[in-house]
């Protein structure tokens, strides 16, 4: 497929998961996570890899990156494998695990410095100076670094740098559809909320309200429902107007997020990066992932979430340079309109 017939296919991707979205917010949400989720994880971290993270230093810094990548994201997988036996594994666990913000905080902050620095001493210091800069953010702007923590992860990964690399694809390709399919994302957020949502329309089946409170995702869906004053002493109604419309959003930007990623395998190359043995693999673990989550989805979440969180930490030195590029873009453009 060509640029531009992508680009349609992507306008078409994107309606259908927001119609699909209005329609079946909890049910898409679960579905996408635990049927796309895992197979765009194990592509990207391949494609990833095969691309080296994009960073400037090629041996020290990317295995560097890639063990403090593996930090960040394994601690829940550890606590999900239960081994309190070794306390001093417990221990560290424990730690990373009351930090988690802070530590991601500095991986995303470390990820600057791979796109300039080669040598192994600047790249220490730099992670160094990451970490340091999270604690002092911590000590005094906490809730800055806990939005960081919640939302990096989650809707910052899906939806802000999926526009990014949307927005500045098109800045290179100058392609009409692709225009029209990132005001349509831009759009969507603003479209749900002024969408006339009835509470009683919507039901909750037992497996889906017993996923939600046992997996811990409401948490996400009450953090950005009480920016809207909707959350009471604590008591989160999942079945109110605006809850309902944070969850369709939700739902909307997980989808299309992978969708997109599986419609843009000429665009961007990450289809060449498959070998053979590595498609096998692949499907042998997304099959099994798949299998885990209809044999229980909260083991499948738990145990799939060192993926989800590792591809998440990987990506980090692309969506620096994805950062960089629009800016320079934007700094040359404002010097040529003051000429």
């Amino acid at each position: 497929m060509n640029s531009k017939s992508v680009d349609y296919l992507n306008i078409w991707l994107l309606l259908i998961s927001f119609i699909v979205a209005i329609f079946l917010p909890f049910e898409l949400f679960l579905f996408s996570y635990a049927i796309l989720g895992p197979l765009h994880y194990l592509t990207e971290i391949n494609w990833l890899d095969n691309k080296r993270n994009f960073i400037k230093s090629k041996t020290q810094g990317y295995k560097l990156f890639v063990v403090l990548a593996i930090i960040i994201s394994i601690y829940p997988f550890l606590i999900y494998l239960n081994l309190e036996a070794n306390s001093g594994l417990s221990t560290v666990i424990n730690f990373l695990t009351s930090q988690k913000n802070i530590v991601l905080l500095s991986g995303f902050i470390f990820s600057v410095s791979l796109i300039f620095l080669t040598k192994i001493k600047q790249l220490v210091m730099a992670l160094v100076f990451s970490v340091l800069f999270s604690i002092v953010c911590n000590l005094y702007i906490p809730k800055l670094v806990i939005v960081i923590g919640v939302f990096l992860p989650t809707l910052v990964h899906v939806y802000i740098f999926t526009l990014l690399f949307m927005i500045y694809g098109q800045i290179k390709a100058k392609s009409n559809p692709g225009i029209v399919s990132v005001i349509l994302l831009i759009a969507a957020p603003l479209i749900i909320l002024f969408l006339d949502i009835r509470p009683t329309t919507y039901s909750l089946s037992d497996f889906i309200e017993n996923t939600y409170s046992r997996s811990g995702f409401l948490s996400l869906n009450t953090t950005i429902t009480h920016f809207f004053g909707e959350v009471n002493e604590g008591c989160f109604n999942s079945l109110s107007s605006i809850a309902i419309k944070v969850q369709i959003f939700i739902a909307f930007a997980y989808t299309y997020h992978y969708l997109n990623w599986f419609s843009k395998t000429s665009i961007i190359g990450w289809k060449s990066s498959l070998t053979s043995k590595r498609i096998k693999y692949i499907i042998i673990l997304w099959l099994a992932a798949v299998g885990l989550y209809f044999y229980d989805y909260v083991t499948g979440l738990t145990a799939l979430f060192f993926l989800s969180l590792l591809h998440v930490v990987l990506e980090f030195p692309l969506n620096i340079i994805t950062i960089r590029e629009l800016i320079l873009v934007g700094v040359k453009k404002l010097k040529l309109g003051a000429k």
